[in-house]
């Protein structure tokens, strides 16, 4: 049957301003790796996705990435930090506690695409 062993997986994001989503997600604290006339590569740590020049409104509005990180609370405070609400006049939401085990924050981009940025929660002791 050969090797069945997967590398990797990328969604294409979209973007309706695609000069404004690079410089959104790189203050973000994503690196662009690699970026055509359409298409840009962002990379952070082991997870990356292609940011598109593409853009139609209902795609857009109902386009989710979910992000698991380390510490959850770090991504928030870098947030804040970048004044990402203020500069892009985008939605976000500070992190809280899920009741499907994940802590997390929203994070809505310029293009209205919704990222949920978390990680795992800890069981404690009964």
């Amino acid at each position: 049957m050969g090797n069945r062993t997967t590398v990797e997986i990328k969604a294409y994001v979209p973007a309706k301003d695609f000069d404004l989503s690079r410089q959104f997600y790189r203050d973000l604290g994503f690196a662009e790796m690699w970026l055509s006339d359409d298409m840009a590569y962002f990379n952070a740590g082991s997870c990356s996705f292609l940011l598109q020049r593409f853009y139609e409104k209902e795609r857009a509005e109902n386009f989710m990435m979910h992000l698991l990180v380390e510490d959850v609370d770090a991504w928030w405070q870098h947030v804040e930090a970048q004044q990402l609400v203020q500069k892009y006049g985008v939605r976000a939401e500070p992190p809280e506690d899920r009741p499907w085990g994940i802590r997390d924050f929203i994070l809505v981009d310029p293009t209205s695409v919704l990222w949920r940025i978390g990680q795992g929660i800890e069981s404690g002791p009964a």
